[in-house]
């Protein structure tokens, strides 16, 4: 009577590690789209977890997470909003670090467009410039910081086209709705050269540090896949991906 229960036993020991898999769930700062999908699927092909990754505009995250969205992480594109969250308990506590301190680019998809000292900007030979919403995206924050460094904000405000996030600010340069405009640098460039077009790499003395810090939040509290993916991030092999498309670190692990 009891051969039953000692199959299920016997067949419980015998499932694979994989079977114990989880889901995770990440918001990231849509910045880090490209390198977040090699880390993902390396993550997943190493441990057989599953992330489900969300990408868009840090402040909108923000919102969406004071409002009960299900993210265990977040990978944000300043150091500001995961601060923010954690003065407002919505995290696990000591869990945020710099994943990555981001470089912000004047690219075109056209080859001769941008010059290496971006002094297209004072040229008026351009329609629209392409740029994300500065209260939503640390991308477009650097951008206006620029563009006041250079006493070049007031001539060119008229020519802004926004994007909510930094994703559609590189669709709107990619698709010619803009002929130019401030992206980052891991849209444009890997392995340390750029992938199509023109552009000019901001120098970092015009912009503040885009400090990119990661945190796990009060949802994915106690979840070894989260815990897992948190380590992975920091691992040589992570690292190692973050550098080639262009970012910074300035952690140790």
């Amino acid at each position: 009577m009891y051969r039953p229960a000692l199959l299920l036993l016997a067949f419980s020991f015998a499932m694979p590690a994989c079977a114990l898999a989880d889901e995770i769930n990440v918001a990231v700062a849509a910045n880090f789209t490209a390198p977040m999908k090699v880390i993902a699927s390396r993550f997943e092909q190493a441990t057989g977890h599953k992330v489900l990754a969300a990408y868009g505009a840090t402040g909108k995250f923000h919102a969406q997470i004071q409002n009960g969205a299900p993210f265990d992480i977040l990978l944000a594109a300043d150091d500001a909003t995961p601060a923010k969250l954690d003065q407002e308990n919505a995290t696990v506590p000591r869990t945020r670090f710099t994943y990555a301190i981001g470089k912000l680019v004047l690219w075109s998809p056209q080859a001769g467009v941008v010059d290496g000292q971006g002094a297209v900007l004072k040229s008026a030979g351009f329609a629209h410039l392409a740029l994300a919403n500065p209260k939503l995206a640390p991308y477009g924050l650097a951008a206006v910081e620029t563009l006041q460094k250079l006493n070049l904000y007031s001539a060119l405000q008229a020519k802004f086209v926004t994007g909510e996030n930094i994703g559609q600010t590189y669709q709107f340069v990619a698709s010619g709705a803009a002929p130019l405009g401030f992206v980052a640098m891991s849209q444009v460039f890997e392995d340390g050269k750029l992938k199509s077009g023109s552009a000019w790499t901001v120098p970092a003395r015009l912009y503040s540090p885009i400090r990119q810090d990661a945190v796990v939040l009060a949802k994915g509290a106690g979840k070894p896949a989260v815990t897992a993916f948190i380590a992975y991030l920091k691992s040589d092999a992570a690292r190692a991906v973050i550098r080639a498309y262009g970012y910074d670190l300035v952690y140790d692990h």
